[in-house]
């Protein structure tokens, strides 16, 4: 798949472990300018190699304070080429130019507003809305514990929040910039516009770049890798894996075998669901029911990341043993798509989040099957735009998605077979009444959470002391940020009430109002 053919002017990210830097690439894309993502160590050669017109230094899960090389970017501030910093980016601009920064005392994680004092070439024209003075307002998105004491000299203060001072900073001359916030995230509202301030009235790019990603190219490639060999899919029914089972299928045929296991941590009726779909495209569909050999690995286990390890461990011995069945197996394939791998740590110096099995829990995989996953570098709605193209009934492309682990990660604690039963019956309500209201596709995701702590209730004019079910939906665009979605208060006592008379040993309904980040869309 050939995403750079045809490209003018570049747009070069100098990554430094940021959760978001692919989200920056993705924004200058859509604005029909090659973007490409380099380390630090790259950022020479690529400067001179390719036809940069401005860089962009991305936020960090580390700190300058602790480490101070700011020495080492004197090719990039004398180079001449345009440089916009976000957080961390911010932060080494600063200390280049002899600016100060410190640990904050106040830290500032998730929305503020900010005010803009003195317009600049990278803020002009562009406001939430105007104060009593006439000055800018912009709601943005802050993720920092450091902050700039003292900006460098012939640096101009454009902007500041209650808490950050220096929040937009820049010296126009010589055409660098630093944000504290990160415009890159839909939380901030005119992020966009702050990009494409720079990207054309600050770095001067056309908009004559256009991405290359044709079906028909892919399904080519993978003919060309696969050849006369068979492969294996884990085949999970959503549309990551059903895109990945029929761009292959269209390239190999019968020689595709989609494994789909049956875990008993799905949702109710999951299987017939599968069934369904999957039956009018006509490729192979193994169905492997495990579910007593996923409950018993389980049983007593707690934390989280273990829980999708032995998930992940379990799910690889069930491949290899599918894989050993069929003699010409050479190919192990997997719908895995670029926010698992980012959440993974698998790009570059980021931390992990969370690990995905499908992306990092595939220890044990036999040897002699190599790994295909031919959507791995692209987002959930380039996804879907694919599946639109391969007609994948809309229930599939626009259902909501489920982790491999199943609800083992939804069940907070240990899992049981009846904290399974009473949390796929909570879902189920969660979701009839979602597509009951005409809810359910404005949501990007929803689902239950069982709870194992107890709370008192009141039932027939008797005390009752049983579990809690959390309701949790967003909405988000590429499931790198969310906002929790915000449900009609009718709606929400509905679902309530039927979970709480409907679902045995149930007292008590809550709905989750955090967004992502700082908090994570599933709760494990």
């Amino acid at each position: 798949m050939n995403r750079h053919k045809d490209k003018k002017d570049t747009i070069l990210i100098v990554d430094f472990g940021s959760q978001y830097s692919m989200l920056i690439s993705r924004r200058v894309r859509e604005m029909g300018v090659y973007c490409k993502i380099c380390t630090f160590k790259d950022l020479k050669k690529n400067i001179l190699e390719d036809s940069v017109k401005g860089v962009i230094l991305s936020g960090s899960p580390n700190s300058v304070v602790k480490k101070n090389d700011d020495n080492s970017y004197k090719f990039l501030f004398e180079s001449g080429v345009p440089v916009l910093g976000i957080c961390y980016g911010m932060h080494l601009m600063s200390l280049y130019f002899q600016g100060k920064v410190i640990t904050s005392k106040k830290k500032e994680f998730g929305r503020v507003k900010l005010s803009i004092h003195r317009q600049c070439s990278l803020t002009q024209g562009i406001y939430d809305d105007l104060d009593s003075s006439g000055f800018s307002k912009l709601k943005v998105w802050m993720s920092h514990s450091d902050i700039i004491e003292k900006i460098p000299k012939n640096f101009q203060v454009f902007a500041s929040t209650e808490n950050c001072r220096y929040a937009i900073i820049g010296d126009e001359k010589k055409k660098i910039y630093g944000v504290q916030f990160h415009p890159e995230v839909t939380h901030t509202n005119r992020g966009k516009h702050i990009i494409r301030r720079f990207v054309f009235s600050i770095c001067h790019c056309e908009n004559g770049w256009k991405p290359n990603i044709k079906i028909s190219n892919m399904i080519q490639k993978i003919r060309n890798q696969i050849g006369n060999d068979q492969i294996i899919l884990a085949f999970s029914g959503g549309v990551d894996s059903f895109v990945t089972a029929l761009l292959i299928h269209r390239a190999v045929g019968k020689n595709l075998f989609c494994i789909f296991v049956d875990t008993g941590l799905l949702r109710l009726h999951e299987l017939e669901r599968i069934l369904k779909y999957s039956s009018r495209f006509h490729f192979n569909l193994i169905v492997v029911s495990e579910e007593d050999r996923f409950l018993r690995a389980l049983r007593n286990v707690k934390s989280p990341e273990k829980k999708r390890m032995i998930v992940g461990k379990i799910f690889t011995e069930i491949f290899n043993e599918q894989a050993r069945k069929r003699k010409n197996v050479r190919w192990f394939a997997q719908g895995t798509i670029y926010p698992d791998v980012i959440e993974s740590k698998l790009v570059l110096d980021q931390k992990n989040i969370k690990s995905h099995h499908n992306v990092r829990g595939l220890v044990g995989l036999d040897k002699s099957l190599k790994i295909l996953e031919p959507i791995k570098n692209l987002f959930k709605d380039e996804v879907r735009e694919i599946a639109k193209k391969l007609e994948v009934p809309k229930k599939v492309i626009y259902g909501h998605p489920f982790p491999g682990p199943g609800i083992s990660i939804r069940i907070l604690g240990c899992v049981k077979k009846k904290y399974c039963e009473i949390l796929r019956q909570a879902d189920h309500i969660f979701t009839e009444e979602l597509l009951k209201h005409n809810l359910y596709y404005k949501v990007s995701q929803s689902f239950a959470i069982f709870i194992p702590m107890k709370s008192v209730g009141i039932m027939g004019d008797n005390r009752k002391y049983e579990w809690i079910i959390s309701l949790r939906a967003i909405k988000t665009n590429d499931f790198m940020t969310a906002d929790w979605f915000h449900f009609p208060r009718k709606f929400l006592e509905r679902v309530s009430n039927r979970i709480i008379n409907e679902v045995n040993s149930i007292s008590r309904v809550v709905y989750d109002i955090s967004s992502k980040p700082p908090s994570t869309i599933e709760w494990e």
